[in-house]
């Protein structure tokens, strides 16, 4: 038999502006049952509830039906280097890897995949005081931003894991100086997708950046290029009637007392490094995926309690 693999990621991200908080963010305080803190749901929640279902076995003399691995990995928050390493350097068959990511104790069955590029636009800089001896990028990328709301509307959709969406998030100039305009000005683009390709979202960007002179970068990889695909950019998905989501559904629901239901997750996880060593995945944790990366994240727990009792069912059985 190949081994079950617990997997989930031992960083978070930074707790923002403290003064949106209501408590302070690494105090772990607990209020009307669910604990509050910057990674409560993302990761610590789900780390914990893994970690504790092995220990919930041997507490109670059951081994489990196969091996069990856990893998508690670095930098997912950030493109994934552990989850990279530990799949690249695998060297036992794994049946099952439970992506230990909130999930509200439903079974997710995939999510879309994650494309994050710089656009920059340039043009030439000048003193402020007289603008028109220059080319201030910064209104070619205003105008781009302008269109991209309506045009992102007709980008494709995959019909279990969604719609494709890009968000703008990081802008940045070359000058720190109020008084210059800039040479350059960027937009990170984070487009999420299971349909669209590498070629497919750079003739898109390039399609509404128009005739003005820009670049587009690799975000995660600094000043190099795109790698040139037409294959779709996936997450992860394992399809509802696969044998493997069958009998993961059945052991959980054992312990659950229900039969959980089938779901997709918005954000991305480590699941996509595992897509090209044909890993079988479904992700299954406690607690909302839209409470991670805020303020005030919380964690229900009796939802930990519920999770807990389910995986160890899964441990003993699957």
């Amino acid at each position: 038999l190949g081994a079950l693999v617990l997997n989930t990621h031992t960083d978070h991200v930074d707790p923002g502006d403290r003064s949106l908080w209501d408590f302070n963010p690494y105090s772990g305080e607990i209020v009307d049952g669910r604990i509050y803190g910057r990674g409560a749901v993302d990761i610590k929640g789900p780390l914990a509830t893994q970690i504790y279902s092995m220990a919930a076995l041997l507490r109670q003399g059951v081994r489990p039906r196969r091996d069990v691995v856990f893998t508690g990995v670095v930098q997912e928050e950030i493109g994934g280097e552990g989850a990279i390493h530990w799949v690249k350097n695998l060297d036992y068959p794994v049946d099952l890897v439970v992506l230990g990511e909130p999930s509200s104790n439903r079974i997710s069955l995939g999510h879309r995949g994650i494309l994050s590029v710089w656009l920059t636009f340039y043009g030439r800089s000048t003193h402020a005081s007289a603008p028109h001896k220059g080319q201030n990028p910064n209104y070619a990328l205003a105008d781009f931003l302008t269109k991209l709301r309506p045009a992102a509307q007709n980008l494709g959709v995959h019909d279990i894991l969604g719609p494709t969406t890009v968000a703008p998030t990081i802008m940045e100039v070359d000058t720190k100086s109020g008084n210059v305009t800039p040479a350059w000005a960027r937009v990170m683009l984070d487009f999420r997708t299971a349909v669209e390709s590498h070629n497919s979202i750079q003739a898109f960007v390039r399609r509404l950046a128009g005739d003005v002179r820009h670049a587009i970068h690799d975000a995660w990889n600094e000043g190099q290029p795109i790698s040139a695909s037409d294959d779709p950019i996936f997450g992860y998905y394992t399809p509802p009637e696969s044998e493997v989501a069958t009998r993961a559904r059945a052991a959980l629901a054992e312990g659950l007392g229900y039969e959980p239901e089938l779901t997709s997750y918005q954000f991305a996880t480590d699941g996509r490094h595992f897509v090209p060593y044909n890993l079988p995945m479904i992700g299954f944790a406690p607690g909302d995926e839209f409470t991670a990366h805020t303020a005030n994240e919380q964690i229900a727990i009796a939802e930990i309690a519920a999770s807990l009792r389910a995986q160890a069912r899964l441990l003993e059985t699957f």
